[in-house]
């Protein structure tokens, strides 16, 4: 089924019409924000499947961009830092919660803020939570600061915006840091530890630090942007702060790189094949420091975006309501805009540089992700039921049919006894298969992980929802279940309900008061209404979830920006509400 859902997701990538769209996106930004040359990629199931380039390496010689034209990725650069930092971790030679003085001998008498400061650890640096201050555009212009006069900045002290691990604050200069960690670690050059140990194994052989090494004819020379035409930024040389974002690479190269991250996902028993452990992949790509929540709306009548964000290690982590989890990082510095983003979940991700100082197609490139996930153009990766969880399922819909003492005995923890008894357990059956009759159909497993996951048995009366938690034993034993249970509406229940939706979608004074008891405010009803019509747009009835069908139930409303359950209740002598609540599905992150 994984298999099957990765080549959709190929095929409907590189459709043309997809394509089209992509660079629709990204051409509008050319325009808006007066770009030079811009190049992109999608990388989806371990491969760059479509790459392109627009406008100009060079307004002097007019070479036009391809993926292969070099740019400077600025802060994009982080991220290989970390992974250096963490094969050293991997080899043995590094502990992240190592006090970094133990290792910089520059900053054994650093002078902290606060008398019970702790000492900064090497995981501070790489989770931007070291109380070092957030340095742009400052620490953009030292790329090319010589290591002796960057150890004389360190013995000289550092201003401090924090005490160490109490908030997280972006720092290019912790990172420098970072880098000098990797050269003393390593006993190399920082640039030639991770040309070694991280670029040559991947095979990006068009990315470097040194400019030098980059032919002419295949640089995107930087640019700023000054009284309407475009003047050459020329690119800083490399030095001390190469590890903040002194990378040149290509799309073809960086595809590479993208591809390796989302292999860590999902974890699985095949052998490690990259420089760096797959599971020190995914922890590059966990929130370690949180940042911030948010929420907007890009027109009054657009659905909100709500995301929390934070900070991996050189990555940049967030939740959001509409791609879910991602890992993302963008650059900028003098002559250079760039920025990625990765949906591990789907195994998908965009790339793109931009030649024009600070300017970064990021927001384009989410917006193209937004685009792809509303159309279902990408689809999650389906998580595949363990044994265990199979072995449950079809033993409860055997019990279903027919109760056994013994079986369940057998099957569950004794703890599963005392939160009820066995007899209790035996009557909750009973009074199911009484009440919903013969099931004809049981769904698939929707597992949450190895231990945990739901599933519906549709039955002649119904349908009946088992979601169940197994123990961490060996083997694993039913420790608890939940059953939800959703009788048929009946026809006047539906008829009020449809009523109501009707009246969500067109309020109307008449049909409220023929509807809404008078103890709900029909005041507030409708603004509840309001709000609910601009968040989702015309709503429809969907599935019965919950409930008797007779005096209450919980309801699936759809609409073409998201879904919310309704919880209802009615007075069915009076045919009137008496209840009335909208709550988020369990199957979205954010309510719209």
């Amino acid at each position: 089924m994984a298999a099957d859902s990765a080549s959709l997701n190929r095929d409907r990538l590189l459709s043309p019409a997809v394509r089209a769209r992509i660079e629709a996106r990204f051409r509008q930004f050319m325009e808006q924000s007066h770009v030079p040359g811009l190049a992109y990629g999608v990388v989806a199931n371990g491969e760059l499947i479509a790459a392109g380039g627009m406008g100009v390496q060079n307004i002097d010689s007019r070479i036009p961009v391809t993926p292969d034209s070099v740019f400077r990725i600025a802060s994009m650069s982080k991220s290989f830092t970390a992974m250096a930092v963490l094969k050293l971790r991997d080899d043995g030679r590094l502990q992240l919660d190592a006090p970094v003085a133990q290792i910089v001998p520059e900053l054994a008498d650093l002078q902290y803020p606060t008398r019970d400061s702790a000492a900064i650890t090497v995981r501070q640096l790489l989770t931007m939570n070291a109380g070092l201050p957030q340095d742009d555009p400052w620490a953009d212009r030292q790329l090319a600061a010589a290591d002796a006069t960057f150890s004389t900045w360190m013995k000289s002290g550092i201003s401090f915006s924090n005490p160490p691990g109490v908030a997280y604050e972006y720092s290019n200069y912790g990172y420098a840091v970072l880098g000098r960690i990797v050269t003393v670690v390593s006993g190399m050059p920082y640039q030639r530890y991770v040309q070694e140990a991280i670029l040559k194994p991947l095979g990006m052989s068009s990315s470097t630090f040194d400019v030098s090494q980059v032919a002419p004819e295949r640089l995107a020379m930087g640019y700023r942007r000054e009284e309407n035409q475009w003047t050459a930024e020329p690119p800083l040389a490399d030095g001390a702060f190469a590890s903040m974002g002194g990378l040149f690479t290509t799309i073809t190269d960086f595809a590479r790189y993208m591809a390796f991250l989302l292999s860590a996902f999902p974890p699985r028993d095949e052998a490690d094949n990259g420089p760096v452990r797959r599971s020190s992949l995914r922890e590059m790509q966990q929130m370690a420091r949180h940042s911030g929540v948010a929420a907007s709306r890009a027109a009054p009548a657009a659905p909100v975006l709500v995301l929390s964000d934070g900070y991996g290690y050189g990555l940049r982590i967030t939740q959001d309501s509409i791609l879910g989890y991602s890992v993302a990082h963008g650059g900028g510095l003098p002559g250079y805009g760039t920025f990625y983003r990765l949906l591990p979940d789907y195994g998908v991700g965009l790339v793109g540089f931009a030649n024009l100082t600070y300017t970064s197609p990021g927001q384009r490139l989410t917006e193209i992700l937004y685009d792809l996930r509303r159309a279902k153009t990408i689809q999650p990766r389906i998580i595949q039921p363990t044994p265990a969880l199979l072995a449950v399922q079809d033993t409860l819909a055997q019990l279903y049919e027919r109760w056994d003492d013994q079986t369940i005995i057998d099957m569950a923890t004794k703890s599963f006894f005392l939160d009820q008894p066995l007899e209790k357990r035996r009557e909750q059956f009973a009074r199911l298969r009484a009440d919903f009759g013969k099931c004809r159909a049981v769904t698939a497993i929707e597992p949450e992980n190895a231990l945990r996951g739901r599933w519906r048995m549709n039955c002649r009366s119904g349908r009946i929802e088992l979601f169940v938690t197994l123990s961490p034993t060996m083997p694993p034993r039913l420790q608890y279940w939940q059953i939800t249970a959703a009788r048929k509406l009946t026809p006047a229940f539906r008829e009020i309900a449809a009523g109501l939706v009707a009246l969500i979608n067109q309020w109307d004074d008449s049909q409220a008061k023929t509807l809404l008891d008078r103890r709900l405010r029909h005041r507030s009803a409708r603004v509840q209404f309001d709000a609910l019509r601009i968040q989702y747009g015309k709503l429809r009835l969907g599935e019965v979830l919950e409930g008797d069908g007779t005096k209450a139930a919980r309801l699936r409303l759809l609409g073409h920006q998201g879904m919310v359950d309704m919880r209802l209740s009615i007075d069915p002598k009076r045919g009137k509400v008496i209840g009335l609540a909208f709550t988020r599905p369990r199957e979205t992150s954010f309510v719209p």
